[in-house]
Formats: structure tokens, sequence, C-alpha cells
């Protein structure tokens, strides 16, 4: 995530986030284990490993998640919102992992290139990204830390909202389901509308990893907008 697209996570939309996190995608829990499932199946169970956590603030389910599966691998936590990657950091805090989890108050940008990670994460946040360079950048960069053939997860929403009318209005009952009124599901999909600029379809996610470097995406999770992929650095 790159500065300016923090500055709207400040403290209050930080507090917030466990919350409305798993509202906005059914199955987020799911989706996070699967995550995991993946990187472990792919470096191999009760391996040793480094995992580059991107945009890592919030409800830490990516370290958590990993973590509880393999006991041996550590984590570099990096996020340019501090109110975001202090929750975060709380949430790692209780779950025992602070010792195995260095947070990085930053972008990928800030970290060397001469210590690659056997991993990397990139959840929730390429759509919060404005515009096809800043999506491109943050890919780059993770791709330049990784070593080769190292696994990416790369999870978020894809599709234009507007396209997809039928899908907007199920998530609006989805909000409604959890207690929402009209005015306040109004107000949400506003929101979503105006400040978030997912990839286009999938093929565009593809098109973005390929010019990254990543090779062999594999979608392997979805839910609504949102879809879950690995891919490999080439």
């Amino acid at each position: 995530m790159s500065i300016d697209a923090a500055a709207k996570f400040d403290p209050s939309r930080a507090a917030e986030y466990e919350t409305q996190s798993r509202i906005a995608l059914a199955g987020y829990d799911a989706c996070h284990e699967l995550a995991a499932c993946m990187l472990a199946a792919t470096l191999g169970a009760g391996s040793s490993a480094r995992i580059l956590v991107a945009g890592a603030g919030g409800t830490a389910r990516e370290v958590i998640s990993v973590a509880r599966l393999e006991p041996s691998w550590s984590f570099v936590a990096v996020d340019p919102s501090k109110p975001m990657l202090d929750l975060a950091m709380s949430r790692i805090a209780a779950a025992g992992l602070t010792e195995r989890t260095e947070p990085v108050l930053g972008v990928v940008a800030d970290l060397p290139e001469d210590q690659p990670f056997e991993a990397a994460t990139l959840i929730g946040v390429l759509h919060h990204l404005p515009g096809h360079e800043a999506k491109q950048t943050i890919l780059g960069d993770i791709a330049a830390r990784l070593k080769t053939d190292a696994p990416l997860i790369l999870a978020g929403n894809h599709h234009a909202y507007a396209s997809q009318p039928l899908m907007m209005a199920a998530w609006a009952q989805r909000w409604r389901m959890h207690g929402a009124t009209p005015a306040e599901i109004e107000i949400k999909l506003g929101k979503i509308l105006q400040a978030a600029d997912p990839p286009q379809s999938e093929a565009a996610v593809f098109a973005l990893l390929a010019a990254a470097g990543f090779k062999k995406p594999l979608r392997f999770f979805s839910s609504l907008f949102w879809g879950a992929w690995i891919a490999f650095r080439a």
C-alpha cells in the first residue's frame, strides 16, 4: 500500500476494520486459512521460511493463520498506516507471535533487495491503490524481494463494481443481513464506489502479475468481487 492510499486508514477506520472486513468479505477467515494452506503446500510443511506480509495492518490474519500452521516461519509485516500496523501488532502480540514478527512502518520499497523472502502475501490491498501504475509498482517491489519461484498470495476485489449490479445488490443484502439500515447501506456502497479502484477483471490481475515478473497464477478462493490467487516469482 502507498502512503497516499494509507491516509484513509486513520485511527477511526482502523478501529472498525476488523468487523467491517468480515461483513464485506463473506468467507474472510476461510480465505486466510486457505492462503496459509497454499503456502504450506508450496513450501513444504515443517519447513523454515521468512514471509513478507505487505499491507499487514488490521486483523493480522495473514500472520496468525500462517503461524498457527507453520511454527518455524517468521514474518516481516509492512504497512504505511501507523494505526493499522499498531492494530495488527496488538493482534500479533495477543497471539504470542511478537518474537516471530518484525513490524515495518513504511512501504515494500523501503526493504532491502539483498535479503530475499521465501514467500509473500498481499491481501486486501490492490483495490485500494488508485490507478494502474500504483498497482504495478507494489507488485514489482514485492517481486524484487522474492527468491526465484517463491509464491505470492494475492487477494482482493476485482471487476469494476458498477459493471456487476447483481453482485452489488447481493453485497447490499449482506450488509442488511448484519443489521445495516437502508440509509447506512447506501452510504457504505457509495464509499466503496468512490474510494476503491479494483482491477477490472481476473485477466487484468493476471496481466499485472505477469508484468511484475510472476508466473502460473491460480485462483483458489472467490467471494462476490473478491478473488484470491497464488502466483510464483519467475
